[in-house]
């Protein structure tokens, strides 16, 4: 499945410059060279911005049928 611009899509790695984890989902903004990486959006679940974060593709994935939300309390807001 490709995956394009304002898509949900789940990280596989962490990114612990950004402070995100595996399994933190975000909204594509932006696409790399053809998807060799995209700027991800990451939000709260009220609205406000975390980070704004360059993933390479290899460490994403679409959101899927079976994927549920879960919540996580961020150590600097």
């Amino acid at each position: 499945m490709k995956i394009k611009e304002h898509d949900c899509v789940v990280l596989t790695a962490s990114l612990p410059e950004e402070n995100l984890e595996a399994g933190d989902v975000g909204t594509v903004v932006h696409i790399h060279r053809d998807g060799e990486a995209y700027e991800v959006e990451f939000v709260t679940l009220t609205g406000r911005t975390v980070a704004v974060a360059t993933v390479r593709a290899s460490d994403l994935r679409p959101v899927g049928q079976r994927d549920i939300n879960h919540v996580r309390e961020l150590e600097h807001a």
